[in-house]
C-alpha cells in the first residue's frame, strides 16, 4: 500500500485563496508530486472567483471568474460549501454545503476567508441600505438604480447618499454620478423630474483622509466637478425606505442609501487561539504562517503581516494576491520539510477611481501623488481589469506560471 494522501486545505476563493491554491498546485509540479500524493482542496461556497474591487462598478458582466476555468487545468479541488467552524486542534474545518454539513481533515490549512463589510446597528441598515461588499449586493444596487423611473414619484427618488468617505465610498460615490447620468441619456429621467444628487457622508472632517493630505485636494476637485455634495463630521442615527436620518437630526430625502463604513476580517478568525489586531486579523509571520501554530497559515484580508517589517498590509487585493501566492508556496514546502520563501515588499501604491473626472494614483506609505485624472484613469484600469485577473485560458502551464513566488513592480504611470 502507498502513502495516505496528505491534503492542504484551503479557506476561500478570493484574491489570496485562490493564488493561494494555485502557488500551491504549482509548488508541487515543481517538485513532481501529483494530487494522488498531496491533495490541494479550496473550500469556497461560490463557484467563481470574484473580481470584488470592481464592485462599485455599473458593468458587473466581467468581474466573475469560473474556479473550475482555473483550478482544474492545475489539480485543484473544489467543494462548494461555506466554512461553519474551524477546530486547530483536531485540524478540522466545518463545512455546510447543498449536500449538508461535512468535516474536512488537513494536514495544512490556508485561512483566507476575507473580510466583509461592518454593519452597525443602526435602525434600518439592513432593511434599507445597499452596499458592494459582494458580487450579489452590487447587482442588486444596480438593479435598484435602474428601476428608480418605474417607481412613485417621490422626494429623492433620485437621490443617492453613500456614507463612508473611505476609498470605497469615494469609488461608489463616483460611479453613481455616473449611474443616474445614465438614466438621463437614455430618456428614463425627463419632463418635471429632479435631477440626480449624490451626497457623501463621513464622519471625518475631511472625505479621503485615508488617502493623504497631497491627493485630498484633488479628490475634493474630482467631488466638485462631478457635483457630488459632500457631509462630513456627520453620523448616521436611521435608515428608512425614504431616506437618512443623521445624528444632527438633519433627515436627507433618499431612494438609495449604500453603506460603505468599515471592513472586519471573516469572524472565523477568532478559532485561532492567537491575539487579532483591531480589524480582527491574525498575526502572521513573513512565511504567512499563523504565529505560534504548526500547521497553519493565513493569507489576505484575514491575516496581518509587516509587509516591509514595518508597515502592516492593507485589506486589499494589492497585497492579498502575493500574499496568496507565498503561502501556496510556503504551505507546500513546510508540509514536506523544505525552506520557505518569506514575503517582503519594499513599495506601496494606492489608485483611486473617482469616475468620469479620472482618478488619483499615490506612490510610498507617505502617500505622494504620482498621477492624476486620465492619466491616473488609464493605470486603475490596467490593474482592474487586466493585471489582478488570473489566466481564463485554461492552459495548465500558463496557469501555474502566473502563481509564481516573486513580488510585481508595481503599476505602471502612463502619460
Amino acid at each position: 500500500m502507498g502513502l495516505p494522501i496528505q491534503r492542504i486545505l484551503i479557506v476561500g476563493a478570493g484574491f489570496a485563496g485562490l493564488w493561494a491554491a494555485v502557488g500551491a498546485a504549482r509548488r508541487r509540479d515543481e517538485l513532481g508530486i501529483g494530487p494522488d500524493q498531496v491533495e490541494v482542496v479550496v473550500v469556497d461556497r461560490r463557484p467563481w472567483h470574484s473580481i470584488r474591487v470592481r464592485n462599485y462598478e455599473a458593468d458587473l458582466s466581467d468581474t466573475r471568474v469560473s474556479l473550475d476555468r482555473v483550478l482544474d487545468p492545475v489539480g485543484v479541488k473544489h467543494v462548494a460549501a461555506d466554512v461553519t467552524d474551524i477546530d486547530v486542534a483536531a485540524r478540522l474545518v466545518v463545512c455546510s454545503g447543498p449536500s449538508g454539513s461535512q468535516s474536512l481533515e488537513y494536514d495544512r490549512l490556508v485561512f483566507a476567508a476575507g473580510s466583509q463589510l461592518v454593519r452597525p446597528s443602526i435602525p434600518g441598515l439592513v432593511e434599507h441600505g445597499f452596499d458592494v461588499d459582494t458580487y450579489e449586493a452590487a447587482q442588486r444596487l444596480n438593479d435598484h438604480i435602474a428601476a428608480l423611473p418605474f417607481q412613485p414619484a417621490t422626494d429623492g427618488q433620485y437621490t443617492a447618499v453613500v456614507i463612508g468617505g473611505g476609498l470605497t465610498g469615494i469609488e461608489v460615490a463616483t460611479e453613481t454620478v455616473g449611474k443616474l447620468d445614465s438614466l438621463i441619456e437614455r430618456g428614463a429621467i425627463a419632463g418635471q423630474r429632479p435631477l440626480p444628487r449624490v451626497i457623501l457622508v463621513d464622519r471625518n472632517s475631511r472625505i479621503g483622509s485615508d488617502m493623504g493630505v497631497g491627493a485630498i485636494p484633488i479628490i475634493e476637485q474630482a467631488l466638485a466637478a462631478l457635483g457630488i455634495e459632500t457631509l462630513t463630521g456627520a453620523s448616521v442615527a436611521a435608515i428608512d425606505k425614504q431616506g437618512v436620518m443623521l445624528g444632527s437630526g438633519e433627515r436627507i430625502p433618499a431612494a438609495t442609501v449604500v453603506w460603505c463604513a468599515g471592513m472586519a476580517a471573516n469572524p472565523l478568525t477568532s478559532r485561532f487561539p492567537v491575539e487579532r489586531d483591531r480589524f480582527g486579523r491574525v498575526p502572521v509571520d513573513s512565511f504567512l504562517k499563523v504565529a505560534g501554530m504548526a500547521a497553519e497559515f493565513a493569507a489576505g484580508d484575514a491575516a496581518r503581516l509587516p509587509i516591509d517589517g514595518v508597515h502592516s498590509t492593507v485589506m486589499s487585493c494589492q497585497h492579498a494576491r502575493p500574499m496568496g501566492r507565498f503561502a501556496g508556496y510556503n504551505v507546500v514546502s513546510d508540509l514536506l520539510g523544505l525552506p520557505m520563501l518569506p514575503l517582503f515588499i519594499d513599495w506601496y501604491t494606492t489608485i483611486l477611481d473617482l469616475g468620469a473626472w479620472g482618478a488619483v494614483y499615490t506612490q510610498g506609505w507617505d502617500r505622494r501623488v504620482a498621477s492624476t485624472g486620465a492619466a491616473a484613469k488609464r493605470t486603475k484600469q490596467m490593474i482592474n481589469c487586466e493585471r489582478i485577473y488570473p489566466p481564463r485560458s485554461g492552459d495548465a502551464r500558463a496557469i501555474l506560471a502566473a502563481a509564481a513566488p516573486i513580488v510585481q513592480r508595481p503599476p505602471d504611470l502612463f502619460e
